[in-house]
């Protein structure tokens, strides 16, 4: 699968300045996810997977637990809302439609009764990504497979969706399961990716600042190495220069593959693998945001006279405008896999 879509070169090498950064630079496969009609046979975000039909569709048995606030809306509601928002802004919405779209989400009454209860019942997992090794040079999959499959539960588990990962020879699946299950509700609508097929593109990506030594960390905070090296940046940053490297030289936002995290709702953790204590290695990055509108990070193809609210065409949402990155063991991908919101 080629990438039509390509990330602007960054303002300069940051190598260049400050040489101890080289030897840290890592490849990350950013996925551009962008609305399409994927199938089973297509990487892909929240499209069909190549589910072996005699394999049981895995499901969460909770907690499950609705915060009195936002319905218990079912993916197949959510759908239907999406439609009657685009329609709105196009064309404008029939009585009828006007008419739906207040059953699925009725008027608030105010004030608000905080009634939290738990959902009961098994929750049918949603498909969130599935990634063939063909596509994506930095998924690194374990001997025998070439498939990455990522579902998720829709709802908190405690502050973000708790997923799943499945990692399969595509050429062993033979019968596809062509009608998955689909859980009754959703905590959030943020939580049903739209169908989107990638365009991915491989980016070398350095360390956040807060991942680096004490005394490179004092260097990028040093304003006249910056100028002294003549970087162009803007003074604006001389204060926190640092803030500059991450959003502009560091990782790269969106959903990607590998790579490095961006920090921001957290300080770096250690991510140790909970069964032999490894140094884990980042998987995926699901991201509510490819980048802010003055991102020097969206690519050059992206339409510039359309507004980007954000650039978010999976219409997930983790949090309020977060990261989720799930980490894997590089010893045994079978250990259980590691989740950090940030």
């Amino acid at each position: 699968m080629n990438s039509s879509l390509s990330t602007p070169s960054r303002p300069f090498d940051v190598t260049a300045v400050f040489p101890q950064l080289a030897p840290l630079a890592r490849t990350a496969t950013r996925l551009h996810p962008r609305p399409g009609m994927p199938s089973p046979q297509d990487s892909s975000i929240g499209g069909p997977l190549l589910w072996p039909a005699d394999e049981p569709w895995p499901h969460c048995d909770g907690p499950h637990v609705m915060d009195g606030i936002n319905p218990a809306l079912s993916p197949a509601d959510v759908r239907l809302e999406r439609r009657f928002c685009a329609a709105s802004r196009t064309r404008g919405l029939t009585e009828e439609e006007q008419e739906a779209w207040q059953r699925i989400r009725p008027p608030q009454k105010y004030p608000v009764k905080l009634a939290v209860a738990p959902y009961e019942g098994s929750i049918a997992m949603l498909p969130v990504a599935q990634l063939y090794a063909r596509d994506v040079p930095d998924l690194r999959t374990p001997e025998r497979t070439d498939l990455l499959q990522v579902l998720w539960c829709p709802f908190d588990h405690p502050i973000m969706p708790k997923t799943t990962l499945f990692w399969r020879s595509a050429a062993t699946v033979t019968d596809i399961l062509t009608t998955p299950p689909e859980p009754p509700a959703m905590q959030f609508d943020g939580y049903l990716p739209e169908p989107c097929l990638i365009h991915p593109e491989q980016v070398t990506e350095y360390p956040d600042h807060l991942e680096l030594s004490e005394e490179l960390q004092e260097q990028l905070g040093d304003w006249s190495v910056w100028q002294a090296a003549d970087t162009g940046v803007d003074s604006a940053y001389a204060s926190y220069p640092q803030n500059f490297y991450d959003a502009e030289l560091a990782g790269a936002p969106g959903w990607k593959v590998g790579g490095w995290p961006r920090w921001g709702a957290t300080d770096p953790t250690p991510r140790l693998c909970p069964t032999c204590d490894s140094d884990m290695d980042a998987l995926l990055t699901i991201a509510t945001f490819e980048g802010d509108d003055d991102s020097t990070w969206i690519p050059h193809e992206e339409p510039a006279n359309e507004p980007s609210i954000g650039f978010n065409h999976t219409a997930v949402q983790i949090g309020s405008g977060y990261d989720q990155q799930l980490y894997v063991c590089p010893m045994a991908p079978e250990h259980p896999h590691a989740e950090l919101m940030h």
